[in-house]
């Protein structure tokens, strides 16, 4: 049974940065992809990130390129959001998801893909 624990969110001005971190266990040897996404009151679950837990290309949606890097740790089994520039727009709940079945290079899995997800941490941007 894969489980997913996120940290590292927290409130922040305006073109600041934030890391979030997402500590998974349970995943088998062979991987699984690694990925975010965030989530507003009344709005669908929206892709930010995603890479293998192997390592591999990486995948963001729109709004954030440029802007936040993922990476993972495979000793640690763990997944990072480095997230800069921090807008308003990026206030959400962060949640990490993973799934073995997935191998993800250079694509954003839609949400429906994901088996697996973390309880999710709350980022907030504001002046």
């Amino acid at each position: 049974q894969v489980e997913l624990v996120e940290s590292g969110g927290g409130s922040v001005q305006p073109g600041g940065s934030l890391r979030l971190s997402c500590a998974a266990s349970g995943i088998p040897y062979t991987g699984a992809c690694m990925a975010w996404f965030r989530q507003v009151p009344g709005k669908e679950r929206e892709g930010v990130a995603s890479m293998n837990l192997a390592g591999s290309s990486t995948a963001y949606g729109d709004s954030v390129k440029g802007r936040f890097t993922i990476s993972v740790d495979k000793a640690r089994n763990a997944a990072y959001l480095q997230m800069n520039n921090l807008e308003p727009e990026d206030t959400a709940m962060y949640y990490c998801a993973a799934d073995p079945r997935i191998y993800c290079s250079g694509y954003l899995p839609p949400s429906r893909s994901f088996d697996y997800w973390g309880q999710g941490t709350q980022v907030t941007v504001s002046s």
